[in-house]
């Protein structure tokens, strides 16, 4: 038996999420049935990085065990199967421990806002047409890289022994005048901690919460302190970093 991991691309508007649900479209179900489709055999993914209704994803991963021989060259046929908001973009063999999830060490996110109408970016960034003021949001994504319970940016009803993560990047980018974006990576991530920093941190930007609040929403440990406002189709999954030689069987 084989074990491989499926490198997928995703654009989530269309989705329920990543993983499984019952009676709802997630990326998970696609591609199961692409592969069952092709193979004429079952698959059973697991998922390395959940990710939310209408999220998007530049990278993530599944694993897989299988009799089958792969190679990436096995994407073009199931890519032909799968439809044009998801995309297979590699196969890697892996040890037969390697866990998709487990075996993560990071994982980037971006957080796209514009502040001028744009109908290209309607599905992909979140419409913010407030002043913000840069210095204080680069102000803010650093006061976080200092702290490592997140409790008061974790949604309720999460399931985890402890609400600890590490930000190695924490930082605000102007890609244009009107395109801004937030660049985060951590160890981990807890259930819409993204959006919920960059939600507390939009009201750092536009003067309604001063950087001691911030401090103060960090401390109180308490989810109903901070902003989960931000809407899922600003976030993207960029990567997902795994230990060096993953990959090299």
């Amino acid at each position: 038996m084989n074990r491989y991991f499926i490198e997928v691309s995703y654009m989530g508007t269309r989705y329920s999420g990543f993983q499984v649900q019952e009676n709802a479209n997630t990326i998970q179900t696609e591609l199961t049935k692409a592969l069952t489709t092709i193979y004429k055999q079952p698959f059973e993914l697991t998922g390395s990085s959940r990710t939310d209704a209408g999220v998007h994803a530049l990278q993530n991963f599944f694993h897989f065990d299988t009799e089958l021989t792969l190679t990436r060259s096995n994407c073009y046929a199931i890519n032909a199967v799968l439809p044009p908001d998801i995309a297979c973009n590699n196969i890697y063999k892996v040890s037969n421990d390697a866990h998709s999830r487990f075996l993560a060490t990071a994982r980037k996110y971006a957080y796209h806002i514009y502040q001028q109408k744009n109908p290209l970016l309607t599905d992909r960034a979140y419409f913010f047409p407030f002043p913000l003021n840069l210095d204080l949001l680069q102000q803010a994504a650093a006061i976080l890289q200092q702290h490592q319970n997140f409790a008061s940016f974790s949604k309720r009803n999460t399931q985890v022994n402890n609400f600890n993560c590490t930000l190695t990047t924490s930082y605000w980018e102007q890609l244009t005048p009107t395109h801004w974006v937030y660049h985060v990576q951590g160890n981990r991530f807890l259930r819409g901690m993204v959006r919920g920093l960059v939600g507390t941190m939009l009201r750092v930007g536009r003067g309604n919460y001063s950087l001691a609040q911030l401090e103060q929403i960090i401390a109180a440990q308490d989810c109903t302190k901070a902003d989960f406002s931000t809407p899922p189709h600003g976030l993207f999954l960029e990567k997902v970093i795994y230990p060096q030689g993953t990959f090299h069987l």
